[in-house]
C-alpha cells in the first residue's frame, strides 16, 4: 500500500487529535507535543525514485496554484535558484503556456502559467513581512503578531556521539552541537517574545522529537542496503550506520517538519546549527585553523535530487508559494547582523552542490532536508567551526553575562553572541519592512 503525503498528514493529524483538543481547551501550546508512534508502512519501504521515509507526493495538492505564476517567474526560479546547472531538465519540461513535471505514477503533472503576475499572495499558511500589519518606525515590538519557530539543530546529550555531532579533545570538555544549539535557542526565544512574536521550539530538551528509535528502522535499513547491492547480514556496521542515520537524520527532521507545518504554522523558522571542519580520526580529533560563517536557503538541487519525485514536489511547493524571495531577504539581514556580531569571514563552497545567492557573500542556496520540508521561509544558520581552538575554548567556558577575556579578546558568551546576532537581524528586517511609510 502506498501512502500519499496528504494521507500521511491525515494519519498524523488523527493520531494527534487529543493534543489538538487540549490546545483548544487551554488556549495555549504545551511544552511537549505528543507525536505519533507509528510510521505509515509504505514510508518504510524502498521505492523507486522516492526518498527514504518520504511519503508519495499527492500532486493534486498543487492544483490550487494553477495560473498563479507566470512562465517568466517560474523559469527564473527553477533555473537560477533551484537547479544546479540544467539538472531541472531531468524532471521538468517548460512550454509557452505550461510546465510538465514527472510524477511517480507516470501520468505527470501539468502546471498552467498565468498570463500576468498575480496581485494576490499564493495559498500558504505563512505571511511575508509585507503581508503583516504595519508598526511604528520606532517600535520596540517589530515582531508583533508574528509566529516564529526555532529549530535547535540535531539532538545532543546522550545522542550526540551517535549522530556524529560530538568531539572531545581536552579531558572534561565535550563539544555537542545539539546541546549547544538548544542553549542558544533558549536565549533567543525570550528576545523574540519581547519583540512581540509568539515563539515555538521544535524541542526543549536533548531528546529526540520523534517517538521512533533506531531499532524501528532495522528492516528499512536492510532493504536499502540490498537495493544498492550490499548484504546486510554480512555488513553489520553498515546496517547500524544506515539504521541510525534514518532515525536521527531523516525521521527526526521529518517529525519536526510535521510540527512546523501542521501544528505551529509559523511565518518564519530559525534553524540553529554550528559548523565543523573534518577533524580526522574521531578517536583523536584535531583542531583546525579555519573559523567562518554562512547561511543557507533552499535551492541548487542536484541531478540525483531532481530524479526523486518527492523532492521535486517539495521544490514545486516552494516555487509556487514564493518562499525563496522572503527566505533570502530575511537570511541576508540575519547574515549581516551575524557577521557584525561574530566578526567571522564568509565560508565559500568549493563544489557545485551550492551557489551564492543574492547580494550577501554569506548566503548560499543548497538543498537540505529541513530547509526543503519546512514550508515557510527558513533561515538556516551555520556559524562558528566547532573544532576551531577559539570556539572550543569559548564552549568550555560556557555561558556568562557581560564579556570575558578569551585568547586576548573581550568576548561575550558564544551562546549569547549567537542569539543576539540572530535577534538583531530578525528585528532589523521586520522593522524595516513593516514600518509605516
Amino acid at each position: 500500500m502506498k501512502v500519499s503525503r496528504s494521507t500521511a498528514s491525515l494519519i498524523i493529524a488523527l493520531n494527534a487529535a487529543a493534543v489538538v483538543v487540549v490546545l483548544v481547551i487551554v488556549m495555549q501550546w504545551p511544552r511537549h507535543v505528543v507525536v505519533p508512534t507509528e510510521q505509515p508502512p509504505a514510508e518504510l519501504e524502498i521505492r523507486e525514485r522516492i526518498g527514504l521515509l518520504a511519503p508519495d507526493p499527492d500532486w493534486s495538492e498543487l492544483e490550487v496554484y494553477q495560473e498563479t505564476i507566470t512562465r517568466e517567474d517560474f523559469e527564473s526560479l527553477l533555473t537560477d535558484v533551484f537547479s544546479a546547472g540544467d539538472t531541472w531538465k531531468a524532471a521538468v519540461r517548460i512550454g509557452d503556456s505550461h510546465a510538465d513535471v514527472d510524477t511517480q505514477d507516470g501520468k505527470g503533472f501539468r502546471l498552467r502559467f498565468a498570463t500576468q503576475p498575480s496581485v494576490k499572495p499564493p495559498m500558504r499558511y505563512w505571511r511575508s513581512a509585507s503581508e503583516l500589519p504595519t508598526v511604528d518606525g520606532d517600535s520596540d515590538r517589530p515582531l508583533k503578531g508574528m509566529r516564529i519557530a526555532i529549530d535547535p539543530g540535531h539532538i545532543g546529550g546522550k545522542w550526540a556521539q551517535a549522530e556524529e555531532r560530538w568531539y572531545s579533545i581536552e579531558k572534561g570538555t565535550e563539544v555537542m552541537e545539539g546541546t549547544m544549539t538548544l542553549q542558544v535557542a533558549k536565549l533567543l526565544k525570550p528576545q523574540l517574545e519581547k519583540m512581540g512574536a509568539q515563539v515555538f521550539l521544535t524541542r526543549e530538551q536533548t531528546e529526540p522529537v520523534t517517538n521512533m528509535r533506531p531499532a524501528d528502522f532495522e528492516a528499512a535499513a536492510a532493504d536499502y542496503l540490498r537495493s544498492i547491492g550490499k548484504n546486510p547480514q554480512q555488513d553489520q556496521r553498515s546496517l547500524e550506520f544506515e539504521r541510525d542515520k534514518m532515525f536521527y537524520r531523516t525521521q527526526e527532521i521529518r517529525t519536526r517538519a510535521w510540527l512546523v507545518n501542521d501544528i505551529y504554522k509559523p511565518d518564519l523558522v530559525l534553524c540553529l546549527h554550528f559548523n565543523a571542519e573534518s577533524w580526522g580520526n574521531p578517536h583523536k580529533p584535531q583542531f583546525v585553523d579555519r573559523n567562518h560563517l554562512h547561511l543557507i536557503v533552499n535551492g541548487t538541487y542536484s541531478l540525483s535530487e531532481m530524479r526523486l519525485h518527492d523532492q521535486v514536489f517539495d521544490m514545486m511547493q516552494r516555487i509556487l508559494q514564493r518562499t525563496h524571495e522572503e527566505e533570502t531577504a530575511v537570511s541576508t539581514a540575519v547574515a549581516e547582523s551575524m557577521a557584525e556580531a561574530t566578526e567571522l569571514p564568509a565560508f565559500r563552497y568549493g563544489d557545485n552542490n551550492a551557489q551564492q545567492i543574492g547580494e550577501s557573500e554569506f548566503v548560499w542556496a543548497r538543498n537540505l532536508l529541513a530547509n526543503r520540508l519546512y514550508d515557510c521561509p527558513t533561515v538556516f544558520l551555520e556559524p562558528y567551526v566547532m573544532n576551531h581552538r577559539e570556539v572550543h575554548d569559548r564552549v568550555r567556558v560556557g555561558d556568562y553575562e557581560g564579556t570575558r577575556s578569551i585568547h586576548g579578546k573581550r568576548l561575550k558568551s558564544i551562546f549569547r553572541e549567537y542569539a543576539d546576532g540572530v535577534a538583531e537581524g530578525v528585528r532589523a528586517y521586520y522593522l524595516r519592512q513593516r514600518a509605516r511609510k
